[in-house]
């Protein structure tokens, strides 16, 4: 009970200091690509130190804080700018706990973003690439331990863990818009030191396009309780090995900010989308 209580009381407090009481979906923003929350039309900012059991984001890019607002009228989306990163000494748990939290508040649906490192040969910087399926190779997984099943299964299934219907939307407002999206499977690794090429190599064999310090944890979070999800990555730079050049973290932020305009276009043009459908117009009843 005690996670749910403190889910619980995260919830209570955004809907205290935010003018929405709950909301249609939410979206998770990696970095560098935070902006995307001031899009949105009579937006609220809540900080991650004021929202009780919430961590700070410690790193360069992510904002750290909760933004609230209407992408169309009456459509309410939460966005985190900046996430949790099992890296930073965080355990699974408190890394997926916004997740938990956003689910509570009403979201039936997740976004999530990252800035990730190009596997596939056929990948160049700046381009944008839907996730299809994952690897976890972070060697933990946040539903390990007791199960509460108020908040879903013990055993999940994880076959479809990206919505096979999202990622069609998301297709067609890239061709709607005339540029390419792609789309691969993503690899997931604890961080935060870069991978080297041997293991680049590994995952080009184990089948992975993408590979990122991040998301993972917060879709199984996610499909646990029965969120839709949707998966973006920006390929911000050649993984080790491939270009030559050493990898760094300014790199990732200076592709994020020249990627950023066709980032909010298609971001934009998905969520457009999913306010139109009344599958997702029903009662916002948040509850935990």
């Amino acid at each position: 009970m005690v996670l749910q209580n403190q889910i619980s009381q995260a919830r209570d407090f955004i809907q205290k200091h935010s003018p929405y009481p709950a909301i249609h979906g939410a979206v998770v923003l990696g970095s560098g690509l935070g902006d995307f929350a001031d899009t949105l039309q009579n937006v609220h900012y809540i900080p991650y130190s004021e929202i009780p059991h919430f961590h700070r984001s410690t790193v360069q890019g992510h904002a750290g804080r909760l933004a609230i607002g209407e992408i169309a009228p009456g459509f309410v989306i939460a966005c985190m700018q900046g996430r949790f990163h099992f890296y930073e000494g965080s355990d699974m748990q408190t890394v997926v706990f916004p997740t938990r939290v956003l689910k509570a508040l009403g979201a039936e649906f997740l976004i999530v973003t990252n800035a990730a490192g190009g596997i596939n040969l056929n990948f160049h910087p700046g381009i944008l690439m839907l996730i299809e399926d994952h690897l976890n190779l972070m060697g933990d997984n946040p539903l390990k331990g007791p199960n509460p099943d108020e908040l879903g299964p013990r055993f999940l299934d994880m076959t479809e863990a990206y919505a096979k219907d999202l990622r069609q939307i998301a297709q067609q407002v890239a061709k709607n818009n005339n540029f390419a999206l792609e789309s691969g499977v993503y690899a997931g690794l604890s961080g935060p030191s870069y991978e080297t090429p041997a293991e680049i190599r590994m995952l080009r064999t184990l089948g992975a396009d993408a590979v990122g310090m991040s998301t993972v944890p917060e879709v199984i979070a996610a499909n646990h309780m029965g969120m839709r999800v949707l998966g973006i990555s920006c390929i911000t730079n050649a993984a080790a090995g491939i270009s030559g050049q050493k990898l760094s973290h300014q790199e990732v932020m200076d592709t994020a900010e020249q990627t950023k305009q066709r980032f909010v276009i298609l971001l934009n043009g998905i969520l457009q989308q999913l306010a139109t459908q009344p599958s997702l117009n029903t009662s916002m009843s948040a509850s935990t």
